[in-house]
């Protein structure tokens, strides 16, 4: 018996091992350790304190998107315009503040002002059934033009007392823990509510959804208005960490990296399928990239071409272990 049960440990422990791997974020961790090593190796100075603080600030403001790109790209939507809400929502702070309203209250304004963009966005798409990448790209160009001439193309500083300053972003690590109690609560909203649920229901198979009863409508202009809203808070925790408001700070480039995170850590474009914590590794990788790279001193235009590979990568790889998880015995 005890010669069994020793013969069993290592066969469960390779068991445990393999179903760690078939896990849409496993890939992601392994490549995102070996990077870590290899631009520590290359440069000392990468795990330090100061280069960490820059990692998290790389790393912060994609991972908040993701968390709403995750929960549109499940139920089969996307919302390009994100980014360009990132971008407005400072100006709509700072103007608001500027007819004397009170800063924690110009700050509530901004985000309704979010949310509301994210709900038109929605209604559109659902009720004029126009698809969402048509809805969000005329969106995106909308709200480039409206924060242009709200800043009238110039940057502003952001204002803010010393309290709501600390609050919103003066430490170093102020946005990453931000991002990480969102990936907490999102990750929970996602696996353990009715609400994420039946956005999985909704993006796996609409129909099914639709004849089990599922407000299909109001699980997609919910996740429109989450992700209109976490772009503009995300462009406000920016805005307070770097102490300026730049118009055009932000835009396709945050969004594209808040899709890739997403994508990259495990969601289907196909819907139906997706992790919050996949969107967070994936935006960790993104983010060691980049500032590797910097310390580097390679070419930022390497980068692109280094996320689109690694979305390629993904995809394949997602596709081959949706496969592997579904010929694996339970």
């Amino acid at each position: 018996m005890a010669e069994a049960a020793e013969g069993e440990a290592p066969n469960g422990l390779a068991r445990r091992a393999y179903a760690f791997l078939l896990r849409p974020e496993a890939s992601v961790i392994v490549v995102s350790v070996a990077l870590i090593v290899y631009f520590e190796i290359a440069n000392h100075n990468f795990i330090s304190g100061a280069n960490l603080v820059t990692v998290s600030q790389f790393v912060a403001a994609p991972v908040i998107i993701a968390c709403g790109e995750i929960m549109l790209l499940i139920c089969r939507e996307i919302d390009l315009s994100v980014g360009q809400v990132f971008a407005l929502a400072p100006f709509l702070m700072q103007n608001v503040h500027d007819w004397g309203v009170p800063e924690p209250v110009a700050i509530l304004v901004a985000l309704a002002a979010s949310a509301l963009i994210g709900f038109t966005i929605g209604m559109i798409t659902i009720k004029l059934s126009v698809p969402s990448f048509i809805t969000t790209l005329g969106m995106l160009f909308l709200i480039t033009g409206l924060t242009l001439t709200i800043s009238r193309g110039y940057p502003a500083d952001t204002a803010g007392g010393p309290i709501l300053t600390g609050i919103m972003g003066v430490w170093g690590y102020s946005e990453i823990v931000w991002a990480l109690v969102i990936v907490v609560l999102m990750h929970i909203a996602l696996r353990h509510t009715r609400w994420g649920l039946h956005t999985v229901a909704v993006g796996g198979n609409i129909i099914a959804a639709a004849e089990a009863g599922i407000a299909i409508n109001r699980i997609k202009v919910a996740n429109f208005v989450l992700t209109s809203t976490l772009g503009g808070l995300a462009g406000l925790l920016e805005a307070f960490r770097v102490g300026s408001i730049d118009p055009l700070a932000g835009g396709s480039n945050i969004m594209f990296l808040g899709v890739a995170s997403g994508v990259i850590g495990g969601t289907a474009i196909a819907g139906g399928a997706g992790t919050i914590v996949g969107g967070l590794v994936g935006g960790i990788m993104l983010g060691v990239l980049q500032d590797g790279f910097t310390l580097q001193g390679i070419n930022a235009f390497t980068f692109d071409i280094v996320i689109g590979a690694a979305i390629l990568i993904a995809m394949i790889a997602n596709i081959h272990l949706a496969r592997l998880r579904g010929r694996s015995p339970q």
